[in-house]
């Protein structure tokens, strides 16, 4: 099944700035005593095996031991309302690892699907700033950093050489908002925690 996406993504956790897992190859341990992550897709363009999946948006959450590398994770996918039932069937597909790239690596680590839902969401790049809202269940919003001696107008500060499923590359950025609730159980507010943003390229 040939398949390619590009877009952008944020992901925020509960870690501090910056995530020990990201830094290290999920070989560190995380801040916390678990290490749970939010990571939101805006597919720009995409075909996943001829159906066109561009302009639309995907959300996997992630509760996972404090050395994620431990494996055991419990995993939810929430896929955009707005995707017709193959959009979101061919969506489903990549994002859960079925048909390779970039997530089927993540998959070994996985011990529980805790669901799959979809629900309308928004994804919103706004210069430094990226947002999104997961129905009624997550919102986040993050901000690309700027080192302070730079100033307002500086260059936003960096990671590069990740071992990391969306980029090797990724912005250093911390939350403005970073809440959940009623996440199969769980709710949070992780603002002021780690975040990051990449744009994406996948093809299998």
């Amino acid at each position: 099944m040939p398949w390619n996406l590009t877009g952008t993504y944020l992901e925020s956790c509960n870690c501090d700035v910056v995530c020990p897992c990201t830094t290290s190859g999920l070989t560190a341990p995380a801040d916390h005593e678990r290490c749970q992550v939010t990571f939101a897709f805006h597919v720009d363009s995409g075909n996943v095996d001829g159906v066109d999946v561009s302009d639309r948006n995907v959300a996997v959450f992630i509760d996972g031991p404090r050395v994620m590398a431990d494996g055991g994770w419990q995993v939810a996918l929430y896929i955009d309302a707005s995707a017709d039932d193959g959009q979101a069937s061919a969506l489903g597909k990549v994002f859960s690892g079925q048909v390779g790239g970039p997530m089927a690596v993540l998959t070994p680590l996985i011990g529980e699907v805790l669901g799959v839902q979809r629900v309308p969401m928004e994804y919103r790049d706004d210069g430094r700033r990226h947002a999104v809202r997961v129905g009624d269940a997550i919102d986040i919003e993050i901000e690309d950093q700027i080192a302070p001696q730079y100033g307002a107008d500086g260059p936003v500060m960096g990671l590069t050489g990740m071992f990391h499923p969306v980029n090797s590359t990724l912005t250093i950025a911390r939350s403005t908002r970073a809440t959940g609730n009623g996440v199969y159980g769980r709710s949070w507010d992780f603002t002021g925690g780690n975040g990051h943003h990449a744009p994406f390229t996948w093809a299998a």
